[in-house]
């Protein structure tokens, strides 16, 4: 019987022949790795795997094809991806802005699922921790591009709808900015006086003519 320690001391004409074991000559030439990155049993049982696929009636090479595709297809629909691509081609911005909000607040948690498996409860946990760091307005704005990436992913056929239009009114209103109100004459005077002189200047030019 081969076993892991049987391969480590065989000599290496023996090793080569071990080798064999790793494939299905008769299955397609089907390779199931090299040793000792895959061991004796996880050879065999890649074997009866694909030897069942077999006896169904499926093509094991065809099968693993398809898997890597499919693999390959969840890759390329992933938030991160997508949002990478938007930032690249449509959003206009040339600046990283973009990518660093949500490489910050999003991408850690949602960056390699699929962009249709995400919910908005997954996006409004990430737009929590924003908020609890204070900084809501940048929770606003990483909402308002998540959107953006979402329109972008339904254009392009990578998702159904913009799942962040769910997500409006939960979060508190941004701060405004208030600017200091003058209570001094002297930097209001200047002020009051503006629509006169105005006036006189249209007087003066009517004067001219």
């Amino acid at each position: 019987m081969l076993t892991d320690t049987t391969c480590k001391n065989a000599h290496r004409g023996d090793k080569a022949k071990l080798g064999k074991a790793f494939k299905l000559a008769d299955e397609k030439g089907l390779s199931f790795g090299t040793y000792p990155e895959v061991t004796l049993e996880q050879a065999r049982q890649r074997r009866d795997d694909a030897r069942k696929f077999i006896a169904d009636g499926i093509d094991p090479g065809e099968n693993r094809k398809a898997v890597k595709e499919s693999r390959a297809g969840l890759a390329a629909s992933s938030l991160e991806v997508i949002a990478r691509e938007w930032v690249g081609k449509k959003s206009g911005d040339k600046s990283d802005r973009p990518t660093r909000l949500l490489a910050q607040n999003l991408f850690p948690w949602l960056g390699s699922k699929p962009i249709t498996d995400i919910l908005p409860k997954d996006i409004l946990a990430c737009l929590r921790r924003i908020e609890e760091r204070g900084t809501i307005e940048t929770a606003h704005r990483t909402l308002q591009i998540c959107g953006q990436v979402f329109r972008y992913a339904v254009a392009t056929g990578r998702a159904e709808r913009d799942i962040t239009q769910d997500l409006k009114g939960a979060l508190p209103p941004a701060k405004g900015k208030h600017f200091a109100s003058m209570t001094d004459p002297k930097q209001v005077a200047p002020l009051v006086n503006i629509p006169r002189q105005s006036r006189g200047l249209y007087v003066v030019n009517r004067s001219k003519r």
